[in-house]
């Protein structure tokens, strides 16, 4: 009994250092955890770096003229004009709407075609129960912009935003919107504005002529081109050529549009030839 004490307090020492050494080894990984050992993550690539998607040009369509193309760049439907490269934009109200409207002769005066888009009642906030205002019912697709790029896309309105009562900051925040959707989705048009007829802040302008000095200051802010006609129908002496106390009869069309061509022509913004000849 003795010696069996003897040679377990000689043993006990080398058991004590056994036991520290396996403490001191690695722990077990679980059988749920994953393997630490991955290939390398791949490079994050800026997004400006990421390759754009380009649509086709639209003669590469193949498609006749009038027919809805669902662009993949914006997944929205767009209508391929017989040649868009001519052809300017014009989103409106009932000013603008009917065929030989004011707005429409003074851009055709200039060299362009026209694809005209909007409804009478409707504004930068403005809408007639039908459809939204501007820039609503385009994001919804109520009006059908083209494919391709136009090379001018003019705006007029806020004569119903003036009679719905909007308030400036509802309709700078549509105009915003407005601007910044068509700037991306058209980058290479350009961009104007028309204000809101009116006879003038000392001839009974109002409120119209007040929206239409919030325009210009919006289209200024943007370096947007702008034509104010918040005084027209007095400047121009067409208050007699009103037919409903609001809409244009044919002879005030003729007079406006004349004033417009003026206008825009002084913007610079004259359809610009395909093959403009060397100065001499």
């Amino acid at each position: 009994m003795r010696q069996s004490s003897a040679v377990f307090r000689m043993i006990a020492p080398l058991i004590a250092v056994g036991v520290l050494l396996v403490g001191c080894g690695p722990s077990p990984v679980p059988n749920s955890a994953p393997s630490q050992t991955a290939a390398p993550a791949p490079a994050q690539t800026a997004a400006s770096d990421k390759p754009l998607r380009v649509a086709p040009a639209p003669s590469a369509l193949n498609l006749p003229a009038g027919s809805l193309y669902k662009n993949p760049t914006n997944n929205r439907n767009e209508l391929v004009l017989a040649d868009v490269r001519h052809t300017a934009v014009l989103i409106g109200d009932s000013q603008a709407m009917p065929a030989g409207s004011w707005p429409q002769q003074g851009i055709a005066a200039l060299g362009y075609k026209l694809h005209v888009v909007g409804m009478g009642g409707t504004g930068y906030v403005a809408t007639n129960g039908k459809t939204g205002n501007y820039i609503d019912a385009l994001q919804r697709g109520d009006w059908v912009l083209p494919y391709g790029e136009p090379p001018l896309i003019v705006v007029e309105g806020g004569g119903n935003d003036a009679t719905q009562r909007a308030t400036d900051a509802q309709i700078t925040g549509n105009a915003e919107r407005l601007l910044a959707a068509l700037k991306t989705r058209y980058p290479g048009s350009r961009l104007a504005m028309i204000g809101t007829l009116a006879r003038g802040i000392s001839n009974g302008g109002g409120r119209r002529t007040e929206v239409d000095a919030l325009l210009g200051r919006i289209a200024a802010k943007h370096g947007i081109p702008f034509v104010s006609a918040g005084d027209w129908l007095t400047r121009y002496d067409a208050i007699g050529d009103l037919q409903d106390g609001v809409h244009l009869r044919a002879t005030g069309h003729a007079k406006l549009g004349v004033a417009l061509a003026r206008e825009l022509t002084a913007l610079g913004l004259t359809a610009r030839p395909d093959n403009p000849q060397p100065a001499k």
